[in-house]
């Protein structure tokens, strides 16, 4: 089955329910509200949203509805990794890889990471 990618706000209430394992409607808004304006409406139509796209999953607790996420957050990241770099790189990671340690001025130690972990993939 393709997952669908999740837009930047979806991403946003994700890394909070992962971040906590499980939230409310509530505790995603406060944490949110923190960082920016933002609705009760809007954080609870999102995390309906994202049940229906199968990202969250909710129980039932007193009187409001606690949410936890379906998919481990790596799972999720690797797919919307991939879907990027399908779109826009033809499905090849080597330009990005170019891309990136040319204009993010990658540091001698994440060259030397990835260089690592590439000797370990093979």
């Amino acid at each position: 089955m393709k997952m669908s990618t999740l837009t930047k706000q979806e991403l946003e209430i994700m890394k909070i329910v992962w971040n906590r394992n499980s939230a409310t409607v509530r505790d995603v808004y406060e944490t949110l509200r923190e960082q920016r304006q933002i609705a009760y409406t809007t954080v609870m139509t999102m995390m309906k949203i994202l049940e229906k796209k199968k990202f969250l999953k909710k129980t039932q607790q007193d009187r409001a509805f606690v949410y936890q996420p379906v998919r481990p957050k790596e799972q999720v990241i690797r797919t919307m990794v991939q879907d990027f770099v399908t779109r826009v790189f033809d499905g090849s990671a080597e330009p990005l890889l170019m891309h990136l340690v040319k204009d993010r001025h990658l540091s001698e130690k994440d060259v030397r990471e990835i260089t690592r972990m590439i000797r370990e993939s093979k």
